[in-house]
């Protein structure tokens, strides 16, 4: 069985204290983006399109084509060009007639790849059904263009940037607001409390009062108005507390983590490798081991890792790990069970 033994001593802070802007933190409730979705269809393809099985994609073909006069049955449709795809993009606050926006174009058929394509007029609709922007041009597509190596691009999604006008606002009349409400981005109790007080202290007045972790309402002073009041308030810095978070991609092996949150005495079993991690205030250095940096050794023939105390993190456990011959998969499940066993505080979010 192969050993790995983690020496350390256990110092762990979850949440550590940061100077940021209130509008960093916090979102005006009422000031959103909106989602809009579309149906298309993309055209010029090489021959990468819509086979005849795609019914949906020959039919629209044919509707299409009846506008401008040209009568044929879908059944007699045989070309392989086009494609037919659902278009997304984000109408942003305070929006405007004329505005571009960017908009992603995916195939909803069996075509092989968007390479080329030209995407037809598209209206764009939000969730009651109204349309509120257009969408037409040709598709970029990331990566290679074309062949490279002798390979085809066969992406199937695609961008096109501004390809997109608005054609109808949303109207929200902020001006007319004498009470506006925050949302902090994360939930917590001493962030709220932090917002409100320096809120205040700046306006001299009771303008703003945390009803709970996440929201805080304002009053807005009568020498102000509501674009000023935001403006000089966003602008403020509060101090808050950020949370430590582990992000695990299991579909790609990816991990994510901040370089400072430590991990407690434990001993974890996965397959053949055992992990120990225990305290202890001396690193042990010595000529059998290998110093991969920051303060971590490994020994090649017992797969011990060696670590100070001031290093004894996940970013580290993870290096050491890796240059032990463990597989992306091995370290995201050793790490799933450090956090069962409560040796790790930070949150674990798996994606």
């Amino acid at each position: 069985m192969r050993i790995a033994t983690l020496l350390l001593a256990f110092s762990c802070f979850l949440s550590s204290l940061y100077a940021e802007r209130i509008g960093e933190i916090a979102n005006v409730i009422g000031v959103r983006e909106n989602q809009l979705i579309g149906y298309g269809l993309v055209v010029g393809l090489n021959g990468t399109g819509d086979g005849s099985s795609s019914a949906f994609t020959l039919r629209s073909l044919s509707n299409l084509l009846q506008t401008v006069n040209v009568k044929i049955d879908p059944a007699d449709i045989k070309s392989k060009n086009i494609a037919a795809v659902i278009v997304t993009t984000k109408l942003p606050p305070f929006a405007r007639q004329g505005d571009k926006l960017d908009i992603s174009v995916s195939s909803i058929g069996d075509a092989k790849s968007l390479q080329g394509g030209t995407l037809l007029l598209t209206p764009l609709k939000g969730v009651d059904g109204k349309i509120y922007s257009l969408g037409q041009g040709s598709l970029t597509i990331g990566g290679m263009n074309g062949k490279e190596k002798g390979q085809i691009n066969h992406a199937t999604s695609a961008n096109i940037f501004g390809g997109a006008l608005v054609e109808r606002e949303i109207e929200y009349d902020l001006q007319g607001q004498n009470f506006i409400t925050l949302s902090l981005k994360e939930s917590n109790f001493n962030t709220a409390v932090s917002v409100q007080k320096e809120v205040n202290k700046t306006f001299g007045k009771e303008v703003a009062f945390a009803s709970d972790s996440r929201t805080i309402k304002l009053a807005k002073p009568e020498n102000l108005s509501a674009v000023e009041f935001l403006a000089k308030t966003l602008d403020l810095n509060v101090n808050y507390e950020k949370e430590e978070k582990i992000v695990i991609d299991e579909r790609t092996g990816t991990i994510v983590s901040g370089v400072n949150i430590k991990v407690t005495p434990v001993v974890i079993t996965h397959g053949d490798i055992t992990i120990k991690i225990e305290s202890t205030p001396n690193f042990l250095d010595d000529n059998k081991s290998i110093d991969i940096g920051n303060n971590v050794r490994i020994a090649a023939n017992d797969n011990q890792i060696k670590i100070t105390e001031e290093s004894m993190t996940v970013a580290n456990i993870t290096r050491a790990l890796n240059k032990l011959g463990a597989k992306p998969k091995d370290i995201i499940s050793i790490l799933e069970n450090i956090k069962r066993s409560g040796a790790i505080t930070a949150k674990l979010e798996i994606i």
